[in-house]
């Protein structure tokens, strides 16, 4: 038997898969070849061009540099804003159990009363000490609010600032 043939199982001879190969590939194209007119650029574009790209540069490296520090400025400002949101529902938890505790004592208290004149007294005194009770709260939130506020945007614009002040 010749290179070209192999005999199967059942002995009929077949072409073998080396020559079938080269048959079916594709034909080789080369790139076409342009020439390139050689011409002399004046020395004043040359600078020109040059001093473009090296301006470019900087001014790439500047609003990149900006930019890393805006990002990590905001960033810092999403972790302040969330850990402010946390402590704020925090209080808001703890001043509705405050409440609510002071809600039943108030009802534990009316079961005893005996007289109207002991539900007036229970229930003046009862106001009073809500009412002390939310101003007391409502300047915890506004100051939590004040630090909250303050803590975000105090690292925002200074990088802003700074930012604004190189470009300069």
């Amino acid at each position: 038997m010749d290179e070209s043939t192999q005999t199967s199982a059942r002995g009929k001879s077949r072409p073998s898969t080396a020559s079938t190969a080269s048959a079916f590939e594709f034909p080789k194209f080369g790139m076409p070849n342009f020439e390139v007119p050689k011409m002399e650029i004046p020395a004043a574009y040359r600078e020109f061009a040059e001093k473009s790209v090296s301006q470019a540069r900087a001014t790439y490296e500047k609003m990149k540099s900006a930019a890393d520090d805006a990002t990590d400025a905001l960033e810092g400002a999403y972790t302040t804003i969330s850990k402010g949101v946390a402590d704020c529902g925090h209080k808001v938890i703890e001043a509705a159990r405050v409440n609510t505790n002071a809600q039943f004592d108030y009802a534990t208290q009316l079961m005893t009363v005996k007289s109207f004149a002991e539900i007036v007294e229970l229930s003046t005194a009862h106001a009073r000490k809500q009412f002390e009770t939310f101003t007391a709260q409502t300047k915890d939130f506004a100051a939590l609010a004040q630090k909250c506020a303050t803590e975000t945007t105090e690292p925002v614009k200074d990088v802003f600032t700074k930012t604004l002040a190189r470009k300069g």
